[in-house]
């Protein structure tokens, strides 16, 4: 309040001036404004009076929330409900259905009804978010089951979050292969290195045959880590909560490999995320495109590094623990 008046006051002494003077130019120099500012103000004066020298509301003619329906209201109360939804996630279901709303406007509506917010602790608040500064320079895999006789595989590239999801009657080498296939056709970028868990479907001599004619280096996780494969579960999770949950899988007539498809295209170009700052996967591609190499720079380092077959069994992890262990002495 104090605040308002001091500019009342100020504004007067403009006039004031200005009165005395006769002159734009002269008024704006001593008082330090632009000649446009004061412009406004005489305006003002003439027109509603030295009553009217107060800031005029800024507050927009038209609100979001005055779009905001009843039954649009109804189905963002029972997604709060049901689903314990935050209002970024409730924004992006209005989203896929083709209601653009932010989650600013989500969150005004909650508030307008006093609902409670959704706590949730981190376990851990001063972690690190890592990621490849390269797209495609690895690609995170995994298959979770959607139901009897249906497997999502899922690819991540770690930089961009772009993934890749088709849905498969069963986890076998052949279904990982074809999959593969896939993700070449679908990433706009070469892959370097792809990183899955010791899964049969993965770990076997057909797929990593298939890697090498690709140029793709293969790189398993320890077992018993699937926190180090994190970004493809962390994605996984995503699609239970905001997709399949929300799809009634006891109806065998319902083509759900499309179905996943097109989940796929919302999630690389509308959908945002979080660790990317709001941004969509396609948008930071967009950004670190220039970084991209090309196919024959990452075949020939592919052959450089004598990439081997590597045998599904312990040796494998000896392996590993005496290659560190040399690289710490030296």
């Amino acid at each position: 309040m104090k605040e308002d008046i001091r500019k009342i006051r100020m504004r007067q002494k403009w006039l004031e001036l200005y009165a005395e003077t006769g002159s734009v130019t002269k008024t704006a120099l001593r008082c330090g404004i632009a000649r446009s500012t004061l412009y406004r103000w005489i305006n003002r004066e003439k027109e509603q009076g030295k009553s009217e020298l107060s800031d005029k509301s800024k507050r927009p003619s038209r609100l979001a929330n005055m779009k905001i329906t009843p039954e649009i209201e109804t189905i963002i109360l029972n997604l709060r409900e049901t689903r314990r939804w935050g209002a970024q996630r409730i924004a992006n279901y209005l989203l896929r259905k083709r209601i653009k709303f932010s989650a600013m406007t989500v969150w005004r509506v909650l508030k307008k009804h006093q609902v409670e917010a959704v706590v949730k602790r981190r376990k851990k608040s001063d972690y690190i978010r890592y990621s490849k500064e390269i797209p495609g320079e690895r690609v995170q895999l995994d298959v979770m089951k959607v139901r009897n006789g249906a497997y999502q595989f899922t690819a991540i590239d770690d930089c961009t979050r772009l993934r890749t999801i088709r849905i498969y009657p069963n986890k076998k080498a052949e279904s990982t292969i074809h999959f593969l296939g896939e993700i070449l056709n679908t990433f706009p970028f070469p892959v370097q290195r792809i990183q899955t868990d010791w899964g049969t479907e993965f770990f076997n001599y057909d797929f990593q045959y298939e890697l090498h004619d690709h140029f793709i280096k293969f790189r398993p996780i320890k077992p018993k880590t699937p926190h180090l494969n994190g970004k493809v579960e962390r994605s996984q999770q995503t699609d239970k909560t905001e997709f399949w949950n929300l799809i009634d899988l006891s109806d065998k007539t319902l083509d759900l490999n499309m179905m996943a498809m097109e989940w796929q295209e919302f999630y690389n170009k509308k959908r945002p995320h979080s660790s990317l700052n709001g941004k969509t996967p396609m948008q930071k591609f967009k950004s670190v495109e220039h970084r991209v190499p090309i196919q024959p720079d990452v075949s020939e380092k592919f052959w450089e590094s004598n990439e081997e077959i590597l045998p599904r069994n312990y040796k494998y992890l000896k392996f590993i623990k005496h290659r560190n262990k040399k690289t710490v002495i030296r």
